[in-house]
């Protein structure tokens, strides 16, 4: 994959659609810009919705992570930790609410996050497109509805203390109508969760320059390229007020470092396998705050292989 020269995408912009912006690359037929309207970077053209509705319902569990439940089981302890700092997080934020608390998660995946939050007392429900992975959640006991959330799908559903969408709104066409059909279904004073890839960051930058191509541009699959400072901006934006930000070990310092796992699956699982130690080493001798003050640190320098931003809907 290679994206255009610098010198053919300098000083180009981009008006379609409604869409306003500097080029920032192209790839596989698609313009990358940092669209001005949407305060946040995507592709064009956007894909209709009921494209990505039959992609993502039957092909993309199928085709493009066939492998996927298998090793997120073998990574259950390891992603455990991180559910795990949400739903405390949550908890602390919500501790004068009567409990149950209650959680909505949009786009649930195999059920691992409604997993982690039913064994800590919270009432749980999800909605998946993937009919394989909604599948697999439902195996697990787990309320999942196997539906591309929208408009109609959200006004069957209760309000939660906590809307959480981890993963999504890279995937979608209009990350604005997901997030405000997200917020209606938030209780006043409740919690939206949004996680993201960390693209364009400083990291991926520095390993651009040294010469490796932004493999982190993958249409169809991911239309939105978001930040921290672009995804809080757009929380705000929407009505809500920005509590907190987490991220994950930064796996580009592999590249930096020439673990190059760009294209190689056998040098990403192996580096895949390293991050894992890390945080579970410390998590042993009993260093979570350690690593949590880590990871809270580089978010707040906008470092960190994703952008989880924790924002409270007013009362």
């Amino acid at each position: 994959m290679r994206s255009a020269s610098a010198a053919r995408l300098a000083d180009q912009t981009i008006h379609e659609g409604g869409h306003e912006g500097p080029l920032l690359d192209e790839v596989k037929g698609y313009k990358i810009i940092d669209c001005k309207p949407c305060g946040f970077r995507h592709v064009l053209p956007l894909p209709k919705p009921d494209a990505l509705e039959t992609a993502y319902s039957e092909a993309y569990y199928r085709d493009e992570k066939p492998t996927y439940i298998a090793r997120a089981k073998e990574d259950a302890e390891w992603s455990k930790l991180a559910w795990n700092d949400r739903l405390t997080l949550f908890e602390e934020l919500l501790s004068s609410e009567t409990k149950p608390l209650h959680v909505l998660d949009i786009g649930c995946g195999p059920g691992w996050f409604l997993s982690a939050a039913r064994e800590r007392g919270w009432q749980t429900r999800g909605v998946e497109p993937s009919k394989q992975a909604a599948a697999h959640a439902q195996s697990l006991g787990l309320n999942v509805a196997d539906v591309m959330f929208d408009a109609g799908v959200a006004s069957c559903l209760q309000p939660a203390h906590v809307v959480h969408l981890n993963n999504m709104l890279e995937h979608v066409a209009d990350p604005i109508e997901l997030l405000n059909n997200a917020i209606s279904l938030t209780r006043p004073g409740g919690i939206v969760c949004v996680g993201v890839p960390n693209d364009y960051n400083g990291f991926q930058e520095a390993v651009r320059r040294n010469g490796e191509d932004p493999w982190w541009i993958v249409p169809p699959h991911h239309l939105n390229y978001l930040s921290f400072k672009s995804l809080e901006e757009l929380l705000e934006r929407l009505g809500l007020r920005i509590v907190d930000t987490m991220t994950s070990f930064p796996m580009e310092l592999f590249l930096l470092m020439g673990d190059n796992y760009v294209g190689n699956d056998a040098i990403g699982r192996v580096v895949h396998s390293k991050r894992k130690r890390f945080d579970l080493a410390l998590e042993k001798v009993g260093m979570g705050e350690t690593r949590r003050k880590f990871y809270r640190a580089l978010s707040n320098a906008g470092l960190g292989r994703e952008a989880v931003v924790i924002a409270r809907k007013p009362k």
